[in-house]
């Protein structure tokens, strides 16, 4: 048995109590939950190790209940708190019992109080966050001690001197633009759709404090050589100091080494039991700071001996490998998200059951698609065996020199905090050029800030929509050692470049949805939508033109993906874990033509689905509905069924009789529900409840989508019409006599139909009055370029 879990399990013993009173705590609503999350209460919070390569036995975990506000951006330290929020979890999620946004113009302030017991003189107290999204600031009774800005990154503060006996506030001041700000943000956006999601703002890892002598090691830095059977360990801790080290198996030494603090020591690690996915062996390590004989310092550790490389095959492939073996990387693109955490999962068990359900389906690799994940993730990842490709989360789309500058403090950032991971095999710089710049410089410069992995440069540079190139890259993958495309929903490869690997770093995302088990009923979505029963025989397919791909030089593949996200239903499991869409050994048995299972597979619990065709039982349903069943969750649910098999006709007359059940005030579940199916201004009950709750629909999802909305089905039914045949000359009088009951939206469609159509034809006789009149009127509705475009012509016509 490693000797490693111990050292965690004998930790957490010690460190399973926290400062906070507990209080009554109820998560906020949500759409999905996992298993896991009626396991969390205040007292049982996230209560691990954090930190499972840098292990001390004197620690204090603080997750718990807190006090939190939201306040304006120019507001002063609040004085009173709006409730409670469950640390760690992100505000918006349910978990975190509050569920609420945070606005850029907004800071979200947190409270506690600590008490630190025991310290002895010359000790020193560091307080840890696992990741805050994304500005932090720290206060310790009321003196600002500190700051950090970055959502992936772990960071510490020394607040020794700002400690005092007895109980101490702690107060977190955080401020997160998500997607409007130069920071990098994965997948997050403040109005989440398609394949971006929810925010997780603020604290969303564990925080805790540590105890310490004055001088201590700070960090670690480990790097096997399997070649020369040695490991590489520099200790970062203050000059004058010796660091010793000692490799175990099993509680019995191994080998040893000694040198000055700040050196490179090379441990011998004789006969090397090396790290791969079906053995995935870890050797403990315990390094001590010491003087004069004495230790002063000490921390746990543990390291893999691997190594990953670029070679060529006996026909001279470029090919990756592990432990020079060639090794087909058989990948999903996994993006870390939880319906009740968000960003954190509810339990470490949680946290380690997504690489053990895809360890399996029988893949042997992960992804981790634009996001940085807690240390503990990628120890499971270690212990379990999962090769894993760390992409960096992008540069903000503004590409200012402030995103820039950020993007690569925080990349580097990224290498170290991971570096000593032996599960993690290869950095990806950029994804499909967001926030792509300087990829040769980057690239250069990723190279040899680690040269012992393997570096993806660019996956999806290019990018094929159903065999057609949709996105056309410029560097072609420059200085890189892998060649990468996506190509959705079939596979392909990429293209044969010299001395490159060829990977085909998406593809797939087969929608299939599973009724109960969804985030949002109304928009699941895959690049191509089938049911249950035929995922199995398209999965299958795949996975054959993969092999083909493979012997024509392909070296890895990602498919989109092992579990549902929101709203994407492209997973082979639910969003909720609860259900695998294709049988675990059918799964492995697909996989097992190009990845053959070795070693022990975890065992996890996961329904199937019901392979039923949903149109088999829908003309019955159908018929209930004729006969007069008006039923209001009945009528929902077979109006989501008439979509789903395609019955638009049906889903029309289904979803205005249901729409004619609500009455006012509406939810937003409602408004999601009407805004989706109401496709035309003939759908009168849900046109109807669109134009007479503008404001509420504003209020709730962003400023004029409800006009948007009104104004799309406006021009769909009475404008778009008059432009089916483009030599057909639009009978203006007509349009305005049909548009003229809808009042001022009907008015707004009409001027700014006119007008646009009158600017592309460069008509600047008859685009003069209507510009004038529909920029007088609606001049204030536009977007500043567009504005800008029209007054333009329109001066250019006066002149």
């Amino acid at each position: 048995m490693n000797t490693r879990h111990l050292w965690l399990w004998a930790v957490l013993a010690l460190a399973s109590t926290t400062t906070n009173a507990q209080s009554s705590y109820a998560q906020a609503p949500t759409p999905l939950q996992t298993r896991w999350a009626k396991q969390v209460t205040p007292s049982n919070v996230l209560p691990e190790y954090p930190r499972p390569q840098m292990v001390r036995a004197r620690w204090q975990n603080l997750n718990g209940l807190w006090q939190y506000a939201i306040t304006a951006k120019d507001s002063a330290m609040p004085t009173t708190y709006a409730g409670q929020i469950l640390v760690p979890y992100p505000i918006e999620s349910s978990l975190s019992g509050v569920g609420k946004p945070l606005q850029p113009t907004q800071h979200l302030w947190y409270r506690t109080s600590v008490t630190i017991k025991d310290l002895r003189p010359g000790e020193k107290t560091l307080l840890h966050f696992g990741a805050v999204d994304w500005q932090a600031t720290v206060f310790v009774n009321g003196q600002e001690v500190g700051g950090h800005r970055g959502g992936y990154q772990h960071f510490t503060i020394d607040i020794t001197r700002a400690l005092h006996a007895g109980d101490n506030e702690l107060v977190v001041k955080v401020f997160d633009p998500t997607d409007q700000g130069p920071n990098p943000r994965g997948k997050q956006v403040l109005n989440p759709k398609g394949i971006w999601y929810t925010p997780s703002s603020g604290i969303w890892q564990t925080v805790w404090t540590e105890t310490v002598p004055a001088d201590y090691i700070q960090d670690l830095r480990l790097t096997p050589d399997i070649d020369k059977s040695t490991l590489n360990i520099q200790a970062n801790a203050p000059a004058g100091y010796q660091i010793a080290v000692v490799a175990s198996v099993g509680g019995k030494d191994i080998s040893r080494s000694k040198g000055k603090s700040g050196s490179v020591l090379t441990l011998r690690v004789p006969n090397p039991h090396l790290w791969s996915v079906s053995d995935p062996f870890l050797y403990d390590l315990t390094v001590s700071l010491q003087k004069a004989g004495k230790t002063i310092d000490q921390v746990k550790s543990y390291f893999g001996m691997r190594k990953v490389s670029v070679q060529t095959d006996e026909k001279g492939i470029s090919r990756l490998f592990l432990n020079n073996r060639y090794t087909f990387n058989l990948g999903v693109l996994d993006q870390g998200f939880w319906p009740d955490g968000l960003y954190t999962a509810p339990t470490d068990e949680a946290l380690a059951f997504d690489i053990q359900a895809i360890k399996a389906m029988g893949f042997n690799t992960i992804r981790k698609h634009i996001k940085v994940e807690p240390d503990r993730w990628y120890y499971h990842a270690d212990r379990l065996g999962m090769m894993v490709w760390q992409d960096m989360p992008n540069a903000a789309f503004s590409l200012s020199q402030e995103a820039k500058d950020i993007f690569e403090k925080e990349s580097a950032r990224n290498i170290d905090q991971l570096y000593n991971h032996p599960s993690i095999t290869t950095w990806v710089l950029f994804n499909e050029q967001w926030g792509a710049y300087d990829q040769q410089r980057l690239t250069q410069w990723m190279k040899s800030y680690d040269p012992s992995r393997v570096l993806n440069a660019h996956s999806g540079e290019y990018i094929f929509i159903d065999g057609k190139e949709t996105k056309t890259g410029k560097a072609n993958w420059v200085g890189s050692d892998i060649a990468d495309v996506h190509s959705y929903p079939d596979p392909m490869n990429a293209p044969l470049l010299p001395g490159k690997v060829r990977i085909l770093g998406e593809f797939g995302g087969i929608g299939v949805s599973i009724p109960g088990h969804q985030w949002n009923e109304l928009q699941g979505w895959g690049y191509i939508q089938v049911t249950p029963g035929q995922l199995q025989t398209k999965y299958t397919i795949m996975n054959q033109h993969i092999k083909m791909l493979e012997a024509e030089g392909l070296s890895g593949s990602i498919y989109t993906e092992p579990f549902d996200v929101e709203g994407e239903e492209n997973g082979l499991m639910t969003y909720d874990r609860e259900i695998v869409k294709i049988p675990l050994s059918v799964l492995r048995s697909i996989h097992a033509e190009l990845v053959p299972q070795t070693g022990s597979l975890p065992d996890i619990s996961a329904a199937s689905p019901d392979l039923t065709d949903p149109a088999a039982g829908y003309s019955a349903q159908l018929t209930r509905f004729m006969q007069g069943e008006r039923n209001p969750a009945f009528l929902k649910a077979l109006s989501i069924t008439a979509l789903r098999v395609g019955d638009k006709a049906g889903a029309a007359r289904i979803s205005n009789a249901y729409i004619s059940t609500l009455h006012p005030p509406y939810s937003k579940t409602q408004f999601d529900y009407i805004l989706q199916f109401t496709n035309s201004a003939k759908d009168s009950a849900g046109f109807a409840v669109i134009q007479n709750q503008i404001p509420a629909i504003n209020a709730l999802y962003g400023s004029r989508h409800g006009e948007t909305k009104l104004f799309n089905l406006l021009y769909a039914e009475h404008v778009a019409p008059a432009f089916a045949r483009r030599e057909t000359i639009p009978d203006w009088d007509l349009i305005e006599r049909r548009l003229q009951p809808y009042g001022t939206p009907g008015e707004e469609v009409f001027l700014r139909s006119k007008a646009i159509y009158l600017y592309n034809k460069s008509n600047w006789k008859d685009y003069k009055p209507v510009a004038k009149i529909y920029l007088e009127k609606f001049g204030s509705h536009l977007s500043q370029e567009e504005r800008k475009m029209l007054q333009g012509a329109l001066d250019k016509t006066t002149e």
